[in-house]
């Protein structure tokens, strides 16, 4: 099932058991059926990150233009809040958040369209996040917004635990010019 959410492109990925006395059997990525969404269907690399301590923070992230990276997010042991905050200008929903839960129990999964900026922050120890990326990692390209950052004002579930350094540290975003300027 796909649900769109309050940020332009960012879609909801839920399972679609089959159960019998074995447990069940779901298809967790179809390349027709995103297609058939409108969402980005390559899948370049998969990431696993690894986090020990509940509330700790990763992000928020982005690759920028022109290395576009779409991302399906799937959380397969613990839990995490994921965030996907619009920084794209032009777009429609710019500078809005949209926050899911993800859970190896809910099995849900989050799309992320290129250029939109991504974080989680982990509920439990010991959790496990699967990331699927349509685009190379390109070093040079990444930015990074602060994750407190009043322009955007999540409010996220826990006081931050453990953070990098590189995520603390990331600038406040810029006021846009308008087109008066």
């Amino acid at each position: 099932m796909y649900t769109a959410t309050e940020v332009a492109g960012v879609m909801i990925v839920d399972i679609d058991p089959h159960r019998d006395d074995r447990g069940f059997f779901s298809r967790s990525f179809c390349s027709d059926e995103f297609g058939t969404h409108g969402l980005i269907s390559a899948v370049a690399q998969t990431n696993i990150s690894y986090n020990y301590a509940r509330g700790t923070l990763r992000g928020l992230h982005r690759q920028g233009p022109p290395y576009a990276e779409a991302k399906l997010v799937r959380c397969t042991r613990g839990a995490i809040v994921d965030v996907a905050v619009d920084v794209r200008p032009e777009s429609r929903t710019y500078g809005e958040h949209v926050m899911v839960q993800l859970s190896a129990d809910n099995r849900r999964a989050l799309f992320l369209p290129p250029y939109v900026a991504h974080g989680f922050q982990t509920l439990a120890d010991n959790t496990e996040v699967l990331c699927q990326v349509s685009g190379s990692y390109a070093p040079a390209s990444e930015q990074g917004f602060r994750w407190d950052d009043p322009k955007f004002g999540i409010a996220w579930p826990l006081r931050v635990a453990v953070i990098s350094e590189e995520d603390s540290s990331w600038p406040l975003l810029a006021p846009v010019a308008s087109a008066a300027s």
